[in-house]
């Protein structure tokens, strides 16, 4: 939206970018936009990548198609 920049949003275009990606970079403007988006594609969260039509899902789900490492949520460090 607007008045609000996701930095999950930024890091999964930065990493697609760096990964050769072009991207088509739809923003929700409105908080109608964002939950009627929700809704459409039965998630909880915004932002959700898609890659050739099929949704990847959030920036831990891109770093996890790039076979990155993800960072557990009860861990104190990124897992390896």
């Amino acid at each position: 939206m607007p008045e609000h920049v996701c930095p999950f949003g930024l890091k999964a275009l930065h990493l697609l970018h760096s990964q050769g990606y072009q991207v088509d970079d739809r923003w929700l403007e409105t908080r109608e936009q964002t939950d009627a988006f929700k809704a459409a594609h039965d998630v909880k969260t915004t932002p959700q990548t898609f890659v050739g039509g099929e949704r990847i899902g959030g920036y831990d789900d891109v770093r996890r198609f790039f076979g990155k490492p993800v960072r557990d949520p009860g861990a104190t460090a990124i897992a390896r």
